[in-house]
């Protein structure tokens, strides 16, 4: 393992121990500060939408708000990318959508993250105003602007469409890989 080649199979195949081996090879405090997350995934001198959304990210991880995510918070976070349901995911995707943390997700919110993903991961298959004209014209039914959690699981689950985009757009893959192969190594090719 530890190949840079990591594919969601060998993540998977990976036990308990070595995911905590690589956790505290990272972060040896048992804590991981949401600076050194940044540092971890290479996302320094990011743009103000790709940093708030790698904020936003960070505050939904740290499940009980301490400013850290420790390795049960890391662990949860793995397996509900690697393993979640349908229903866990899209209730993880609608409270990173949801800004403001007011119950609802509008437009512009969900505008503001699928850019700054974009941002990140530099994948633009997918125009941010064409993914949220289409959720809203699908989903939205009272036409209202905004969606409630119900509405957004529902209406995205009804859609096979959205769906394949949210998972495209939302593929946190690639920063699975970067933690499975270990910081250096992956700063050190992204730098050569």
């Amino acid at each position: 393992m530890g190949n840079k080649h990591a594919s969601l199979d060998d993540i998977l195949a990976e036990d308990m121990h070595h995911w905590y081996n690589k956790f505290m090879r990272e972060s040896p405090s048992g804590l991981i500060t949401l600076f050194e997350l940044k540092s971890i995934l290479g996302l320094q001198g990011m743009n103000e939408n790709a940093n708030s959304y790698v904020d936003q990210v960070f505050f939904t991880f740290d499940m009980d708000g301490d400013g850290y995510i420790d390795f049960v918070e890391y662990i949860a976070a793995v397996s509900l990318m690697l393993k979640g349901g349908i229903n866990q995911k899209l209730k993880w995707y609608f409270k990173l959508f949801d800004q403001d943390g007011n119950g609802k997700i509008d437009k512009d919110e969900l505008e503001t993250i699928f850019t700054a993903i974009q941002d990140i991961t530099r994948n633009r298959d997918i125009v941010p105003e064409e993914i949220v004209a289409l959720i809203y014209e699908k989903i939205d039914v009272h036409g209202e602007g905004e969606l409630t959690l119900e509405e957004f699981i529902e209406g995205a689950k009804g859609h096979p469409d959205i769906m394949d985009m949210l998972y495209k757009l939302m593929d946190l893959t690639p920063v699975l890989v970067i933690i499975f192969n270990g910081a250096t190594e992956t700063n050190q090719g992204k730098l050569g």
